[in-house]
């Protein structure tokens, strides 16, 4: 893959995870204790191209930046998406297992943020469990739905 194509496709799928963000935000979605992103269904993608990678990571830091997020969530929230999109494209090879590491990521840094970031008063368990539930339907449901269609025209797409 060429440089220039590269970065285009790390720049588009920046783009669209901010938009899809944006509209999980206006449902009341995106941040909090209950948090189901929809832009997190787009943490398949880097079964397909490493540019999904940067794309991710900015597209989630921008999307907390302009979501309201404090700055430890902007931070944490990025490198928990950057971790999940690092290790799912190490794990392309193993579609049952790729989509584990951006739900184990987020699981595990986001009460924290959620917890000590934000003070919010309930317990750590309670957002390991909120935080859990919302990846594995933005990650593993929606995720799984957009990698078999995904899959079913790779041959028509230019990564």
């Amino acid at each position: 893959m060429n440089k220039a194509r590269y970065l285009t496709n790390a720049a588009i799928i920046a783009a669209v995870y901010i938009v899809l963000t944006l509209i999980t935000n206006a449902l009341g979605l995106a941040n909090g204790a209950i948090q189901v992103r929809i832009s997190e269904a787009m943490c398949v993608l880097p079964m397909f191209t490493p540019a999904a990678i940067p794309g991710l990571f900015i597209g989630c830091m921008l999307s907390n930046i302009f979501t309201g997020c404090v700055i430890w969530d902007v931070i944490f929230g990025s490198l928990a998406t950057l971790i999940g999109a690092v290790f799912t494209y190490n794990l392309r090879k193993y579609k049952r297992l790729a989509l584990l590491p951006p739900i184990i990521a987020n699981t595990a840094i986001i009460p924290f943020v959620l917890k000590f970031a934000y003070g919010f008063p309930d317990g750590l368990w309670y957002f390991i469990v909120t935080v859990g539930i919302g990846e594995i339907i933005s990650c593993g449901i929606l995720g799984t739905l957009l990698y078999g269609y995904l899959k079913k025209y790779r041959k028509y797409i230019k990564w």
